[in-house]
């Protein structure tokens, strides 16, 4: 089992830049490929991007490349979400998730129901 505790959301202008991050403890961390999400209200959980067990293969949503970059530091137990041109649609509350593979290069991207666990996440809002 791992646990997973997302920071660095907060209050950002229209065209400014975050670095989110996802802490990761119990089982080994590189055992697991990672996804990043966001829910906004009345909408449903959006994955947005995904990388895999080694880092080695990355995956971003279409309405999120080029602004969104994903990354990992296995050595650190942490993966992370960069967001640059930051906009008000980008409002939400962003999760990170972990799900095991047995494959280095594997990543989930078929949705929220395919990862086993998951952060609290950490609210993201962008004023205008």
């Amino acid at each position: 089992q791992v646990q997973l505790v997302e920071s660095g959301g907060g209050l950002v202008q229209a065209g400014g830049s975050l670095r989110l991050s996802c802490a990761a403890s119990g089982r080994t961390f590189s055992s697991y490929a990672m996804g990043w999400f966001r829910q906004a209200p009345g909408k449903e959980r959006e994955l947005l991007a995904g990388i895999s067990r080694s880092g080695a293969n990355t995956y971003y949503a279409d309405s999120v490349k080029g602004r969104f970059t994903v990354s990992r530091d296995n050595a650190k137990n942490t993966v992370y979400l960069q967001i640059t041109s930051l906009k008000p649609e980008d409002t939400a509350v962003y999760y990170c998730a972990a799900e095991a593979s047995d494959s280095i290069f594997y990543i989930p991207i078929a949705g929220p129901d395919e990862y086993d666990y998951w952060g609290q996440g950490t609210q993201v809002t962008v004023s205008s």
